[in-house]
């Protein structure tokens, strides 16, 4: 088999000159008085406009000159997400600095890596508990000279003392960068070993910023186009986004905490949504075991088929039967409303990531009249490489290249993309560079393949496949994803290398499962631990089970399972920041449990751990 490939030319012409502040000096020059961001005030929000976050940037820009920072030097910088991230990124550009994110959630050892592998000479942290995780490590660090810290008044203290800098100076430092210089230094979320620094450049921020803002014009660049950012701005999607959207003049309110997430939709009204797939399974589970708890659990769920049935087949140009027509009408009156109200009422588009969604809930939301537009990349690629389009779009894909970025599957089913958005290289690590590229084609390690349009569909990660003892070929992803949607279930891992059939290692959810419980006639107050013994719940995980062997052959079925007694968190060590699971770690800290499972013969019952 050859390898197939797509290229997209670049709408927009590079600028070998721009840098990232650039987008903001345009953005200034072209709607200075538009609202750029808006910050919490009370029970609403206070607008912050272009021209305001533009000042404030110059003033903490200054207030960085003065402290000593110079052109080139690495910032580590560690904070939720909040207005005063994109602050502090922006005025580290205008410094001329790099910046180097660190997740909020990272271990003092995490942090002491990030800060000593990439030289950084300060840190800006957010919290007095980030700022004693940091202590812990300190003395480990001696090329830190400066730690501040935001919420002890640090960043007002900053921009007080770079009062007397002067505006060409920083007018300078802002126009010292090239699109071949380094942006910033993002490091990988580490699920497959220590994590590694992507050296990201201010080309592929402005190259792609401006050319995606032409692709998805539908839904950055329309009239009031606004958005609520709470997936970590660490990671190079938000990132990205935050970026993008001060280049397009989006709107722009930030709620680091997720469980206040419904109520600032509700007050903010965003237009679209950035999210990981998980964040729409929870949107749908709990609309149904609320439903389920009202007794309208069956009126929810034959909704939820209209919609999907609905959906799928306006994608594939069929009639709509008068009956739907009709039927589909009053659930939008009854359920799908309802459910648009809980996100604001105005989300239009939502832009997913990270983790396949599943053309089910891809068509769900469809007919709630939001359309979420699936999309691929890494951080090797500045976030987006693929993405569906308003205008281009096929549910249960990751979309087309986007302009400026080719995809090419090679013979041995390895998705492997080049164009502006691909990285320079990792960070002092030539030999991880060398094997990360073919010529000038970055292989990704994802397996996938690409349709007749362009279309790209990923089917798992290369080193993920699992080979049985027959020989099968197994990709994990296509059984984990479906199992996952279940309400109750956290997390799955599909085990079986080598091994003579295919089995399971799950988590509960411990959000959903008192619900779940209720809703089932049995006490919500049960353990993680009582429940992963429980017939009912097992049961119901078989029956999720059931529903993902039906999509694949016999060989590539689950025929064992274990429901675990714990749950698999950041913190355990066991989920990236991105909440994808890391799967190695997995496999050695469970490594007794998966021989459990191929102790005794295939046909005996699955097991519970004490």
């Amino acid at each position: 088999m050859s390898a197939v490939e797509f290229e997209v030319p670049a709408i927009v012409p590079a600028d070998p000159q721009a840098n990232v502040t650039d987008l903001l000096v345009d953005r200034v020059a072209a709607t200075p008085d538009r609202a750029l961001f808006a910050v919490p005030d009370g029970d609403g929000w206070r607008d912050i406009s272009a021209a305001d976050f533009q000042r404030q940037v110059i003033a903490l820009a200054k207030g960085f000159v003065s402290a000593g920072v110079e052109p080139g030097d690495k910032i580590g910088f560690l904070a939720r997400t909040t207005y005063d991230w994109t602050l502090v990124d922006f005025a580290l550009f205008y410094a001329g600095a790099v910046m180097v994110p660190i997740y909020e959630t990272s271990s003092a050892h995490q942090v002491e890596w990030i800060l000593s592998d990439s030289g950084a000479v300060a840190v800006l942290v957010e919290s007095a508990e980030h700022a004693a995780r940091l202590e812990e490590v300190r003395a480990n660090l001696p090329l830190i000279r400066t730690a501040w810290q935001m919420q002890a008044g640090d960043l007002d203290t900053i921009v007080a003392a770079g009062a007397s800098v002067s505006d060409d100076e920083i007018e300078r430092r802002r126009g010292l960068a090239v699109a071949s210089d380094i942006a910033t230094l993002i490091y990988t979320s580490g699920s497959t070993g220590r994590p590694k620094g992507c050296v990201l450049t201010h080309g592929n921020f402005v190259e792609l910023s401006r050319n995606s803002a032409k692709a998805l014009d539908e839904v950055v660049q329309t009239p009031g186009a606004s958005t609520v950012l709470f997936i970590t701005a660490a990671h190079v999607f938000a990132r990205f986004i935050s970026i993008l959207n001060v280049h397009a003049g989006v709107k722009t309110g930030h709620q680091p905490d997720t469980k206040q997430l419904l109520a600032a939709l509700g007050s903010f009204h965003p237009t679209y949504l950035l999210a990981v797939p998980r964040v729409f399974e929870k949107v749908y589970n709990s609309a149904e075991q609320k439903a389920e708890a009202g007794g309208k659990g069956k009126i929810f769920r034959a909704a939820a088929q209209t919609a999907i049935d609905h959906s799928q087949r306006l994608q594939d140009g069929r009639r709509i039967p008068l009956g739907m027509r009709i039927t589909f009408a009053l659930f939008d009156k009854l359920v799908y409303s309802k459910l648009r109200t809980a996100m604001g009422g105005n989300v239009t588009f939502a832009v997913s990531g990270s983790a396949p969604l599943g053309p089910r809930l891809g068509h769900f939301f469809h007919s709630l009249g939001v359309h979420i537009l699936e999309g691929y990349g890494l951080t090797e690629t500045t976030a987006p490489a693929t993405v569906n389009l308003a205008t281009k779009s096929k549910i249960g894909t990751v979309g087309p290249a986007l302009p400026g970025v080719g995809i090419r599957v090679a013979e041995d089913g390895e998705v492997e993309v080049r164009g502006i958005n691909v990285f320079k290289e990792y960070w002092r690590n030539p030999e991880a560079t060398a094997d990360a590229f073919d010529g000038d084609w970055f292989k990704t390690g994802d397996i996938g393949t690409l349709d007749g349009d362009g279309f790209l569909t990923i089917t798992g990660r290369k080193k993920e496949i699992i080979v049985t003892a027959g020989g099968k070929n197994v990709a994990p992803a296509a059984l984990e994803d479906p199992i996952r949607s279940n309400p109750i279930v956290g997390q799955v891992v599909v085990v079986g290398d080598q091994k003579p059939f295919i089995s399971a290692l799950i988590t509960l959810d411990s959000e959903m499962l008192p619900t779940w419980l209720q809703n089932n006639g049995h006490r919500a107050e049960l353990s993680i631990q009582e429940a992963a013994k429980d017939e009912a719940v097992r049961a119901e995980i078989q029956h999720a089970i059931d529903r993902a062997n039906a999509t694949v052959s016999r060989a590539e079925s689950i025929r064992k399972f274990v429901i675990l007694p714990t749950e698999w968190t950041e913190a355990s060590g066991h989920l990236t920041p991105k909440l994808s699971i890391k799967r190695s770690v997995i496999l050695d800290d469970f490594a007794g449990e998966i021989e459990e499972l191929y102790s005794v013969p295939e046909n005996t019952q699955n097991i519970s751990l004490p």
